[in-house]
């Protein structure tokens, strides 16, 4: 009976979101010279081999310090993913904490693929990485790093959906919220280093 209100509730959210009206990404990407500070929160879904995963999510980037807290339907909260100055780290829901130098390889060490993290905020913003080889497609989607990257808009012009897309999976984010002046943050470093 929990399973069918879980799935109910799922729905609902789901047609809730396809309803809002988005916009297409504005043409071209333009080249990011730095990232303001911003906190968001949604849902994602990754989809590998035709397998998929949905959680919820929240994400604060302040002080280039970026955190994303990965979320069930319900709030707890069952990883986050931290990258600042010093590298990148993963806690679980254990507090079990593992760390590397980039998001590539952190990604690729836990979950056998590559997810490009670093990069999240820059194209969340509708720009693309400064100093790298990147492709506009016709259809006004962004190749950068082997990824095809779209996004929509809401009607204020914040993000409403990110879309990355690679020969092996794809990531979508539906952002619900997006506030780019949010309390200022005196964190320079992710919080799980101590």
């Amino acid at each position: 009976m929990k399973f069918k209100l879980y799935l109910s509730t799922l729905a609902v959210a789901v047609l809730a979101a396809c309803a809002q009206p988005d916009i297409p990404q504005q043409a071209g990407w333009p080249e990011a010279e730095n990232t303001g500070d911003f906190t968001a929160d949604g849902r994602l879904a990754v989809k590998v081999e035709g397998k998929g995963s949905y959680a919820n999510f929240d994400w604060a980037y302040q002080n280039q310090v970026q955190t994303i807290n990965v979320n069930t339907p319900l709030g707890n909260t069952v990883g986050q993913l931290c990258q600042d100055r010093q590298g990148v780290l993963a806690v679980d829901s254990k507090g079990q904490v593992y760390r590397a130098q980039t998001a590539g390889q952190l990604s690729q060490q836990l979950l056998g693929f590559e997810l490009p993290v670093q990069y999240l905020h820059i194209w969340a913003n509708g720009k693309r990485v400064a100093d790298a080889p990147y492709q506009l497609l016709s259809d006004g989607r962004l190749q950068q790093f082997d990824w095809v990257v779209s996004r929509t808009v809401n009607q204020a012009g914040q993000p409403r959906i990110l879309l990355l897309e690679n020969a092996k999976l794809s990531v979508r984010l539906v952002f619900d919220e997006m506030d780019t002046n949010p309390e200022a943050s005196v964190q320079q470093q992710c919080a799980a280093r101590g």
